[in-house]
């Protein structure tokens, strides 16, 4: 986490899944995520600072092995998420983070099933939907 969000704080913000997931780096167990199955229209934010992270027009079905069973977006809003290199687990992936507050939200794979190429395998504890409300 970035320096203001401390681990006292959140855990009194977040539930168990949520601090586990954002400020741990754990991950939710496949297809048990409450947004894996969200269709609606509206944005995604980061749970601990509100901060906009993906469009649900981006938002598509992975039936990739190893990747499906986790919300699955095509894009991102760049400016506001950073990369890093994850090693860990014996494997090479980017991880994908909040760049306001730091926290972790899944990571970013190729994927030819994507319609940008690129795979944001992101763990619904570490969003928050808001629904765009049809006029």
């Amino acid at each position: 986490m970035k320096p203001g969000f401390s681990k006292k704080d959140l855990k009194d913000k977040l539930n168990k899944d949520q601090f586990s997931v954002l400020v741990d780096k754990g991950t939710e167990p496949p297809f048990t995520g409450k947004l894996l199955y969200n269709n609606e229209k509206g944005d995604y934010t980061c749970p601990v600072c509100g901060t906009l992270l993906f469009h649900s027009d981006t938002k598509y079905d992975s039936n990739t092995p190893g990747l499906a069973g986790w919300p699955s977006f095509s894009d991102v809003i760049k400016e506001n998420v950073e990369f890093s290199e994850d090693n860990e687990l014996w494997m090479k992936r980017t991880e994908v983070t909040c760049k306001t507050c730091g926290s972790h939200l899944g990571h970013l794979f190729d994927d030819p099933t994507s319609p940008t190429g690129q795979h944001y395998c992101i763990n619904s504890a570490a969003l928050n939907f808001k629904p765009i409300k049809e006029k």
